[in-house]
């Protein structure tokens, strides 16, 4: 194809280069260097045709202006003085377009019935000419008349669809964001309702019972479990409590059953609740010795409001001050007849201890699942629900899952309330990694964006890119939803409605290891709110306590609870510098009372906690006759061999306990001072791991301030 030059063009059209140059650049969007470049002759001929088609347009509207009638001869004549080089037959062809297409703009000005279309911020040829309903090499056609060089599947922009659906008598109307949206989501939903409404009766099979086990704290829930399931996780958890859920499939008589263990203190009220509306059956654990209490009452509510039958364990049988009936009279004030006082609630005498009663109760519970008729279908995509939720430092964010219905397969692309990702790899209650995991599965997932909400849906979708749309839609909501319930937390603000309303407020920042600790505890303290001081939540998160969250504090004038994680030694220096006061807990309800002495002026601890150093693991030393020595350096403050310690592995407390022996080579030492190397071994304890932190604290008695 042969090319003309920039300035041999501006002498065939009459304009300088550089005028020719800064028209290419503005109207056509050819880029060229100086009046030497060259460009297609194509492209000369239609930019001699479009300026000539200015020139003819600008004479006309000249001519209208002086004399509005004989419009079309004036335009004739303009066009045969302007245009000689070309054949006469060119020149009449063209005043007649020009005189239908001038006909036709006067027609549609009168009219004033012109159709409107709905477009997106932007669109492809072929759309815009299915809108239009025109065919697509008319729209194409126009598109070369304005300069715009576009394949019917090109985009296009706003701008030039206006342009464009103006000569086709044509209203253009861009859909707004919000519209967009509520379109794309209305999608999505409609995509589970369908999967919902295809299920098919004939593909439904049996799948196992979901049981939750609730009841007071201390009641003997966790024991009872383990004792149903011949393994013990009760030792593990701080104080014997059980801080977060598990889920675990156990077989029952040749059949399979999933075990939800939720905690049984009130902080994690919204955990059980939770555990509730998941299951299928309740196991309420009372003991036999202590009968109905606050929280049992409370697990009897929710059970009661999400419709679930209860089958009740009256554990702790085997203790000398075990009193069944009254159990039984208790419960009967809450609405629970035992069936052989010719009530239908199913109670078992068990002891979790002894063992004695517990096939008696798993056949009473598969008997209640069974009058339940639970089905499922396996062919179809799966969903559930998060049954928990952490950030591993390994291994990113790490969620359990409970298959409510469907298969979920390693490879499903899936979204999870506002987050989303492909399931890398999967893994079920006893850590062995599988590939699918069917109905009524508990399973745990690597894979998701970011750590989901305890409590989210999760649905499988046909790929990723659908997920993260649909994840980035509920995002925006969320945020919407948030700024509109939530005022922005800030100093100013703060201190305006400390002044306007003379309002103590108490501002609290959650840390802790786990999502569903955070979403407790939040609850918990809310609830504390008084007339005279409101307590509110302003941040609450899993991972270690970081600058970040001492920096936000310190702006709003917060404190922060930590549960089962430490600041970072940056975090502390921090917190020391701008005297940001920072809480640390194994076990929940001592948070709660300690936030509830303070806002009744009754706190005044005997004992405060005082960290007097910290050294990192280098080294680990297996030895046969000692157990497992570390390597340690000092790297702050010291280490004294009477001090109390905590293992702190990512951010993350693993164990409070006791020193064993503090050397320096092969000598006993009193204490190891900052920069100095030691040998530590931690009482009762052979699972130190290199990187981990060793912090040292002992506990001062604080003298009692008398009131003035």
């Amino acid at each position: 194809m042969s090319k003309i030059r920039i300035y041999e063009l501006s002498k065939e059209i009459g304009r300088s280069s550089k005028e020719l140059i800064t028209i290419l650049e503005d109207e056509f969007g050819i880029k060229v260097k100086n009046h030497m470049s060259a460009i297609d002759e194509e492209d000369a001929e239609l930019i001699k045709e479009m300026l000539s088609d200015d020139e003819k347009e600008a004479a006309v509207d000249k001519k209208d202006d002086e004399n509005p009638s004989n419009i079309v001869e004036e335009y004739e004549e303009i066009v045969d003085n302007s245009i000689k080089v070309r054949k006469n037959r060119k020149i009449k062809n063209k005043a007649k377009d020009s005189e239908q297409n001038l006909n036709e703009s006067v027609a549609s000005a009168d009219n004033d019935d012109r159709d409107v279309i709905e477009v997106d911020k932007t669109l492809t040829v072929k759309d815009l000419a299915e809108k239009l309903q025109k065919p697509t090499t008319e729209v194409i056609k126009q598109l070369m008349f304005m300069g715009v060089l576009a394949a019917i599947n090109q985009e296009v922009d706003i701008e030039t669809a206006k342009k464009v659906a103006d000569k086709f008598n044509f209203d253009v109307v861009m859909k707004s964001d919000e519209q967009e949206k509520k379109e794309l989501e209305s999608e999505f939903e409609d995509e589970f309702e369908a999967e919902d409404a295809e299920e098919s009766d004939k593909n439904l099979i049996k799948r196992p019972p979901v049981v939750t086990v609730m009841g007071h704290v201390d009641h003997g829930k966790t024991s009872l479990l383990d004792a149903i399931r011949k393994s013990s996780v009760t030792e593990t958890e701080a104080g014997g409590i059980t801080q977060h859920i598990g889920a675990y499939t156990v077989n029952v008589n040749g059949e399979k059953v999933t075990f939800l263990d939720t905690p049984g203190h009130e902080a994690f009220t919204a955990m059980r609740a939770r555990g509730a509306q998941i299951t299928d059956v309740v196991i309420l654990v009372v003991a036999a010795d202590d009968g109905i209490m606050p929280q049992t009452k409370e697990a009897i509510n929710h059970c009661k409001a999400a419709k679930v039958p209860i089958v009740v364990a009256i554990n702790k049988i085997d203790k000398p001050g075990a009193n069944i009936d009254r159990v039984k009279q208790e419960l009967s004030e809450e609405g629970l007849i035992a069936e052989d006082w010719g009530g239908d609630t199913v109670c078992v005498p068990v002891s979790a201890r002894t063992k004695e009663g517990l096939d008696s109760l798993l056949e009473m519970t598969v008997l209640t699942s069974e009058i339940l008729e639970l089905k499922a279908d396996p062919n179809r995509k799966a969903k559930g629900t998060v049954i928990e939720a952490k950030l591993d430092k390994g291994r990113g964010a790490v969620a359990s899952l409970l298959v409510q219905n469907g298969t979920l397969h390693v490879g499903d692309s899936i979204i999870v309330g506002s987050t989303y990702g492909r399931i890398r790899a999967m893994f079920d209650d006893k850590g062995k990694k599988i590939k699918s995991a069917g109905p009524s599965v508990p399973v745990e997932i690597l894979g998701l964006s970011d750590v989901p909400e305890a409590g989210d849906k999760f649905n499988v979708v046909k790929d990723e890119k659908t997920a993260r749309n649909m994840a980035d839609l509920r995002v925006e909501k969320l945020r919407n939803a948030n700024l509109a319930a939530k005022h922005k937390v800030s100093l100013e603000d703060l201190y305006n409605q400390i002044k306007e309303g003379k309002v103590k407020e108490l501002g609290i920042i959650i840390k802790a290891d786990v999502q569903g600790s955070v979403e407790a505890v939040k609850q918990s303290l809310e609830k504390l709110s008084t007339a005279e001081v409101k307590v509110r939540v302003i941040h609450g998160a899993v991972g270690a306590i970081t600058e970040t969250d001492v920096s936000l504090a310190s702006a709003s004038n917060a404190i922060i609870i930590g549960f089962n994680v430490r600041p970072d030694n940056n975090a502390s220096a921090l917190a020391e510098k701008e005297d940001v006061d920072i809480k640390t807990y194994r076990v929940i309800y001592n948070a709660i009372d300690d936030i509830k002495s303070a806002m009744v002026g009754m706190l005044e601890p005997e004992f405060k906690e005082v960290i007097i150093g910290r050294a990192e693991i280098r080294q680990v030393y297996k030895i046969s006759s000692i157990g497992t020595v570390a390597g340690c350096y000092v790297t702050n403050g010291k280490i004294t061999r009477n001090s109390q310690v905590r293992i702190i592995r990512d951010g993350i407390v693993i164990l409070e306990g006791e020193l064993a022996s503090l050397k320096r080579f092969k000598d006993d030492a009193k204490e190891v001072a900052q920069g100095f190397e030691c040998g530590i071994t931690i009482d009762k304890f052979n699972d130190e791991k290199e990187g981990d932190i060793i912090e040292a604290f002992e506990m001062q008695e604080i003298k009692v301030k008398e009131n003035k």
